[in-house]
C-alpha cells in the first residue's frame, strides 16, 4: 500500500495525472491503477474524476493526511535502521529562502564536518514553497521565516533576526552614511525581489511604514540579479544584512544600514513535528542550535 499513498501524495501536489505520473518515474496508466486500487482498499473515492484531475474528495484529502503521516514515518523507519547499521549517513535536503542560502551554506557545512557520511541537496525557494515541501515530503527540513506566515505543526530552531541594509553604488550619495531611514529611498530607482517573497513582502511593510509605495524597476527572485544591477549602476537595494555582506565582496558597492521600523524577522530552521525526530534530523536542528549560539 505504501507505494500507493505515495501516488496519491503525488497526485495531491502535482494537481494533475500525466505529471504525477513522471515526478514518480512510473507511466499514467499505472498510476491511474494504483490510485484505483487504493480506494478499493479503503473503500471510497478519493478523487474526483472528470476529463481531468477535478480534485481530492472528503476522503481523499482526509486520506492525503494519513498518507503523508504514513509515509512519512516509513522513511523514519528507514532512517532509525540506517543508523543502527552505518551511523548518521544519508541525504538531507533543505529549501531555503533566497535571503538565508549562506545561512543553510553555514549549516550543511558545520554538519558534514562532524558527520561527514551525510550529503546535502539545498534548493531556494519562497517561504510558501518550503512549507508546501515540507507537507508533501518532497525536502527534509526548510530555513525560513518563524514568525510570518502560519507554520502548521512543526519543530523550530531560531538561527537569526534579519536586519535590512541599503545597496547602493559606491559612488552614491548614500554611500559612507552611518544609516538610512526607509523615507529617503523616495523615488529612488529600486531593484528588489519578487513580491512572491517574503523579503519583500516584509519590505514593502516598511515602506509603507515610513509612507511610501515602492516601485520597483527590476524585481528579481534572485539577489545575485539585484546585486549586478546596482554595480552597474542602475539602481539600489534592500537586502538582509548578511546577503549582503555575502555578496557585496569584493563589489564596487556600499552597504549602508537602514532604520526599520519594524521590529527584525527571526529566521530558523524549520522541520516537520515529530517524536522522536530521526538521528539526522535530531542533529541537525542541534547543529542549527549551536550556529545560532556562535552568532
Amino acid at each position: 500500500m505504501l507505494d500507493k499513498l505515495e501516488m496519491l501524495i503525488a497526485v495531491a501536489k502535482e494537481g494533475h495525472f500525466g505529471r504525477a505520473a513522471t515526478s514518480l518515474g512510473i507511466t499514467q496508466p499505472t498510476l491511474s491503477t494504483g490510485i484505483r486500487q487504493l480506494e478499493d482498499q479503503l473503500g471510497v473515492q478519493l478523487i474526483f474524476r472528470r476529463s481531468r484531475y477535478g480534485g481530492l474528495t472528503p476522503e481523499g484529502q482526509t486520506a492525503l493526511v494519513w498518507a503523508r503521516k504514513i509515509v512519512g514515518d516509513a522513511r523514519q523507519l528507514k532512517d532509525e535502521m540506517r543508523f543502527k547499521r552505518h551511523g548518521l549517513s544519508g541525504r538531507l535536503r533543505i529549501a531555503a529562502i533566497p535571503t538565508a542560502l549562506t545561512w543553510a551554506s553555514r549549516l550543511a557545512t558545520g554538519f558534514s564536518a562532524k558527520h561527514p557520511n551525510v550529503r546535502f541537496t539545498i534548493l531556494s525557494r519562497t517561504s510558501a514553497e518550503i512549507l508546501s515541501m515540507l507537507d508533501n515530503l518532497d525536502v527534509d527540513a526548510g530555513i525560513s521565516y518563524l514568525d510570518n506566515e502560519p507554520m502548521g505543526r512543526v519543530s523550530t530552531e531560531p538561527l537569526y533576526e534579519e536586519k535590512y541594509m541599503l545597496v547602493c553604488a559606491a559612488d552614491s550619495a548614500f554611500a559612507g552614511r552611518a544609516s538610512v531611514s526607509w523615507d529617503e529611498l523616495q523615488g529612488e530607482r529600486l531593484c528588489l525581489l519578487t513580491p512572491d517573497m517574503q523579503n519583500r513582502r516584509i519590505i514593502n511593510r516598511n515602506f509603507s511604514a515610513a509612507g511610501l509605495a515602492p516601485d520597483a524597476w527590476i524585481e528579481s527572485n534572485s539577489t545575485v540579479v539585484l546585486l549586478a544591477t546596482v554595480e552597474a549602476g542602475s539602481g539600489i537595494s534592500v537586502l538582509p544584512e548578511d546577503s549582503a555582506r555575502f555578496l557585496a565582496g569584493g563589489k564596487a558597492v556600499s552597504l549602508v544600514p537602514l532604520s526599520s521600523p519594524e521590529a527584525p524577522h527571526k529566521v530558523g530552521l524549520v522541520a516537520p513535528y515529530r517524536e522522536p525526530h530521526t538521528p539526522v534530523l535530531d542533529a541537525l536542528l542541534r547543529e542549527a542550535r549551536e550556529l545560532s549560539a556562535l552568532r
